[in-house]
């Protein structure tokens, strides 16, 4: 059933009294879905609210009020989008038969076999979209409402002409050769009848010229309703006439006031040969796979894992200590996205999946200041410190339960504006469910072989037609790029963590990676070129000291750093020395440390501290006058306002960390000084973001538990007795009473048979009213039960109990013994 039917369900029909009279009403009037949930057993209401979990949110307060909740248009759309094409289909022909279908018919109008036709339905009565038996399943009303063209079909002919009078059906008779009939309902009745005789219309449409059945082919290919002018207008057959108002009068369109035409039903059925789906195969299509070596895959999914844990780690790095702007209207700008792709040498979809995941995971946010821009979360430090699988395992959860399609960045939507990366406008509520089904696709495939993306994409689209779509498709293909990039798989098929994640065992994922991903190096390989090759990931603290001393290059299968006289200086202000540096390429590399590095690593810390700079507002102090002779002529220093007071001393009118920043830019490399003459070495401030919790994450409710599940049973159960129940006779208007150890001994009673009972209650304002409840449990001076008038369970004080009455669970006794029902008994 296509999503664009718009089929939805509904309830009709009031919940059932008790008695006798309740078998008299049952043999007139059909079952109820109330009527069907009663008979169901406890384990077969638990499966319904598992297989639909909104129904438990909150527990309605009897079956009644579950009827109409499972009956509600939001429900249904919910329970409708998790079904299969075969099952769809099947609820789509039972709206084309008058009710109670049957599956027998169901089968002879599908043309399937009845064991396929009864799978469908025993899959529908079991989430309450039908019930029944096989010779009268009941459809709830508001889906033959919603279902506005089941199958592409228009309305039946009778009600097509409804409300058309005498005078407009005369033509139509005539045509056929049929008397007249001057009573508008017989006469109508005589139009449906002769539509609905085969004979009859497979001899009209075998006379119709080919520009008239073109018409009817096209209506009955697509939607069944065109427009034409006058279409209410008088019924004729001229040869003259366009072939759509030559069909008007030939019977075979109905005419409507709105300039609609519309293609009966029975006009459709017989153009398609008495079927409603001509090629109808209720069977899954085959998932297109390939062969894959299974030894590589975990390999693959490791090393994908490790490089965007890496990643992630590097992005959040550099924005700590450049945070890109937020624009406005919330997100990062198109120039920021490629700077920092630039920066990670990445392509825009790659890195606006990083950015997407670590938000997702609650490591980023724009800072508290607008003018902050988008900064790591303190919850980034807690993150880096734990352990690589750990790290990996909150990325991949974070992806899979965003709501967000990062694929869509770089994309244009509806009005040609460009999808910008962290922004709104990539919500799609349906992102997480559809994630999972890809992974549970994944997860069906043999191992030894993977799943190819039009394979997927197909069966996606029978599995769950409903949200099928161009949009879905391309949704996919990138879901299946993005769990490649993030290690769930490799080389396209499933690895066994994505596989343990997916079925919501993170702890067990992180075991299972931990094997797969490449041991931390303790080394690098100096190259002559200045730079330095990791050859994998490195230790924590390795890779901390030489991101201090040294700049990221590129990134992959292996990282490349690069010295530069900037960095060295960077790594001096943070405190290391040139023996620190020096120790430390000398003992980290495999290779010998080339000379040039050498020279650059020596010629940076000699020059670095020979200019100081104090508070003056600032000043500047160096031996050397010839260096602070040359500071002064440089313009880049000028708006310093620098003029000197000694030989060796400069005075600037700008503050010290301003003068620090001048200086550096212009190449030289200042350090600072205290009052008392000493080298102040600082390592730069982290900005951070304040700390927030992970975006919420949307999707369907998840299943209860199954002690939730049985609990939900029982207070839907004793809220249908409560609310069917009479109460013994107690005087109108009055609580119960009862003494405190015959209350307790009936409390405790009730709470271990699972019964309802009556009680009178104060509350702490003094104020006396009677509830039904079903005790849960009493102990410690007070009982838990289940309040069916509120629905919900409270906690009553045993001491504000005035006493406690039975209710009489058999409805017919109490009748026939005459007893008054209490109706003031829940006005409380």
């Amino acid at each position: 059933m296509a999503a664009d039917r718009g089929v939805g369900f509904g309830s009709r029909g009031a919940r059932a009294a008790g008695g006798p009279a309740h078998y008299r009403e049952a043999v007139t009037r059909p079952r109820t879905l109330t009527d069907d949930l009663r008979d169901r057993s406890d384990e077969e209401l638990a499966e319904l609210l598992a297989q639909r979990p909104d129904l438990t949110a909150p527990v309605p307060g009897d079956l009644a009020a579950l009827a109409a909740r499972a009956a509600s248009h939001a429900s249904t759309v919910r329970a409708l989008d998790g079904l299969d094409q075969r099952v769809l289909t099947v609820l789509e022909a039972v709206t084309l038969l008058p009710a109670p279908a049957s599956v027998t018919a169901l089968a002879e109008l599908l043309g399937a076999p009845a064991a396929t036709v009864s799978s469908a339905v025993d899959r529908l009565r079991r989430i309450a979209l039908l019930w029944g038996s096989d010779d009268d399943l009941q459809l709830p009303a508001v889906i033959r409402d919603l279902a506005r063209f089941p199958a592409g079909l228009g309305p039946p002919v009778a009600d097509a002409l409804l409300g058309v009078g005498a005078g407009r059906l005369a033509p139509l008779l005539a045509a056929w050769g049929l008397p007249a009939e001057p009573d508008p309902l017989r006469g109508l009745a005589r139009v449906a009848a002769y539509l609905a005789d085969p004979g009859a219309l497979r001899d009209l449409l075998v006379e119709l010229p080919a520009d008239e059945r073109q018409v009817l082919d096209a209506l009955n290919s697509g939607v069944p309703v065109g427009l034409l002018n006058g279409a209410a207008g008088p019924i004729r057959l001229d040869p003259r006439d366009p072939p759509a108002r030559r069909l008007l009068g030939r019977g075979l369109l109905v005419g409507r006031p709105d300039d609609t035409v519309v293609l009966p039903r029975e006009v459709g059925l017989a153009l398609r040969g008495g079927r409603p789906f001509p090629d109808l195969d209720l069977s899954p299509p085959e998932p297109g796979t390939e062969p894959v070596r299974a030894r590589s895959v975990g390999s693959t999914a490791g090393g994908a894992a490790t490089r965007f844990v890496a990643l992630v780690g590097q992005l959040l790095e550099a924005w700590g200590d450049q945070p890109p702007p937020e624009l406005r209207s919330g997100g990062l700008g198109v120039r920021e996205l490629r700077r920092t792709a630039a920066l990670l040498d990445l392509t825009e979809p790659e890195v606006a999946l990083v950015l997407e995941t670590a938000y997702a995971a609650g490591l980023l946010a724009p800072g508290s200041d607008p003018e902050a821009g988008w900064l790591p979360t303190p919850a980034y430090d807690r993150w880096r410190a734990g352990a690589p699988a750990q790290r990996w395992v909150v990325l991949a959860e974070a992806w899979l339960t965003m709501p967000r399609l990062p694929g869509l960045v770089g994309s244009r939507d509806d009005r040609d504006r460009p999808f910008p990366a962290l922004s709104r406008d990539l919500d799609r509520p349906a992102a997480p469910t559809l994630r999972a089904a890809v992974l549970r696709l994944l997860g069906e495939v043999p191992t030894g072989r993977r799943a190819t993306p039009t394979g997927v994409a197909a069966l996606l689209s029978w599995r769950a037609p409903r949200g099928a779509g161009p949009e879905r498709d391309l949704a996919v293909g990138s879901m299946l790029t993005e769990a490649e990039e993030l290690g769930l798989t490799g080389l396209g098929a499933l690895a066994e963590p994505g596989r343990l994640l997916a079925a919501g065992d993170p702890a067990a994922a992180a075991v299972a990676l931990r094997p797969l991903l490449p041991a931390p190096l303790d080394h690098v390989l100096l190259q002559a070129d200045l730079t330095a090759v990791a050859p994998g990931p490195l230790e924590p603290e390795l890779a901390a000291a030489l991101g201090a001393v040294a700049s990221v290059e590129s990134t992959g299968g292996a990282t490349v750093y690069r010295f530069t006289e900037t960095s060295v200086r960077r790594g001096l202000d943070a405190g290391y020395s040139a023996a620190d540096i020096s120790d430390l390429l000398r003992t980290r590399s495999r290779t010998p440390v080339p000379q040039p590095l050498s020279y650059l690593v020596e010629d940076v810390a000699r020059r670095h501290g020979r200019i100081r700079v104090g508070t003056a507002s600032a000043y500047l102090r160096c031996d050397d006058e010839a260096l602070l002779a040359e500071v002064l002529a440089s313009r880049r220093t000028t708006a310093l306002r620098l003029r000197r007071l000694a030989p060796t001393v400069l005075a600037a009118v700008a503050a010290t960390p301003q003068v620090l920043a001048v200086l550096r830019a212009a190449g030289f490399a200042p350090v600072q000084e205290s009052l008392e003459g000493e080298v102040v070495l600082t390592r730069p401030a982290r900005r951070r973001a304040a700390d927030r919790a992970a975006p919420p994450r949307r999707g369907l409710p998840p299943a209860p538990r199954p002690e939730l599940l049985r609990a939900a049973v029982r207070a839907l159960r004793a809220g249908d007795r409560a609310s069917a129940a009479v109460r013994r006779p107690v005087p109108a208007g009055a609580l119960p009473r009862t003494g405190s150890s015959a209350t307790l001994t009936t409390l405790r009673a009730a709470a271990r048979d699972g019964r309802p009972v009556w009680i009178g209650y104060v509350n702490a304002q003094g104020s006396a009213s009677s509830r039904v409840i079903q005790p849960t449990s009493v102990e410690g001076g007070y009982v838990v039960g289940y309040d069916s008038r509120h629905e919900q369970t409270r906690t009553f004080a045993l001491h504000r109990i005035t006493g406690v009455a039975e209710i009489d669970a058999d409805p017919d006794e109490a009748g026939q013994a005459g007893e008054p029902e209490v109706t003031s008994a829940l006005d409380g």
